[in-house]
């Protein structure tokens, strides 16, 4: 089993990335691809780079299957479609148990059901008006984690309109999920961005990964065996004055956030990508309250 293998970086989204060090070796190989709709990329060094990357890649597509809002045949289009799932993927009732702890633990700010009303907001701007109180009334209906039943044979809803969305959580996961992948395979340093960052080990100048934040301050953190994820209500918006923000309130209906941007530092990235949308929307007592061993940075 190969040791201390260095991964120089999987890049996606809008992250800022440390900048590697220039101890880079000679087996460097990369890949750039998409990886839930976001630009990927996969440099690395080892001197089975190639068999590893192609393994990180097949295994973001595979869950890709699983926890895509958008390919129709996904696990997740095929729920959302059918109001029930048989015999769902092993990762999907992971991710549901995650899911199921994030709402409990911050009161129902973090809730993937969320998927009516996002659709009712997208339909209606699109049009060219906001969504009025009667079809926001009529979303919140179907809107709440109480309305999922998960077991490992089946997941279903209780009732017809119910929809979930796992884009406040899934990227986390992928990039947990791809870490371990290197993990078991010998590799003890890496850095996974799936538009949310996972890192084990050190960087290749030797040093511990750093991520700089996207503040006033310029301030970085230090990450090893540890993630972070950043959410901003206004970093996608419905509308063309960028004044309504995709992250939704499951608690009442409406474009929420508290903070201009939320990162969280915790010890998975999908638990820290979950805290991150729903802290937006949180007061700093609330996130106190919730954000256990979490690092929390708020803007």
């Amino acid at each position: 089993m190969t040791t201390r293998r260095r991964f120089l970086g999987i890049l996606a989204g809008a992250a800022t990335l440390p900048v590697i060090g220039a101890r880079a070796g000679t087996n460097i190989a990369q890949w750039r691809g998409i990886a839930l709709g976001a630009e990927a990329q996969i440099i690395l060094d080892h001197p089975d780079a190639d068999r590893l990357i192609a393994r990180a890649v097949a295994e973001i597509q595979r869950l890709e299957n699983i926890f895509s809002l958008y390919q129709t045949d996904s696990q997740l289009a095929r729920l959302n479609r059918d109001g029930t799932l048989q015999n769902p993927a092993f990762e999907m009732i992971e991710l549901m148990s995650i899911c199921s702890a994030l709402n409990a633990r911050t009161n129902g700010a973090f809730d993937p059901t969320v998927q009516t009303l996002w659709s009712t907001y997208a339909k209606a701007f699109a049009a060219g008006n906001q969504p009025d109180a009667d079809s926001i009334a009529k979303a919140m209906s179907v809107t709440g984690w109480s309305h999922v039943t998960y077991s490992p044979q089946r997941i279903s809803f209780d009732r017809k309109g119910v929809m979930l969305t796992l884009n406040g959580i899934a990227q986390g996961f992928i990039a947990d999920k791809v870490t371990e992948l290197f993990r078991s395979n010998g590799v003890s340093n890496v850095l996974v961005n799936t538009g949310e960052i996972a890192a084990l080990g050190t960087a290749p100048d030797g040093n511990t990964w750093r991520v700089k934040l996207d503040n006033d301050e310029g301030q970085s953190v230090a990450l090893r065996g540890t993630a972070i994820a950043t959410s901003a209500p206004l970093g996608t918006t419905f509308d063309t004055t960028g004044k309504v923000g995709h992250i939704l309130d499951p608690r009442t209906g409406y474009s929420g956030g508290i903070w201009s941007g939320v990162s969280v530092v915790s010890s998975s990235a999908a638990k820290a990508d979950g805290l991150s949308t729903a802290f937006c929307l949180m007061t700093r007592s609330e996130i106190a309250a919730s954000k256990g061993e979490s690092q929390v940075y708020l803007r």
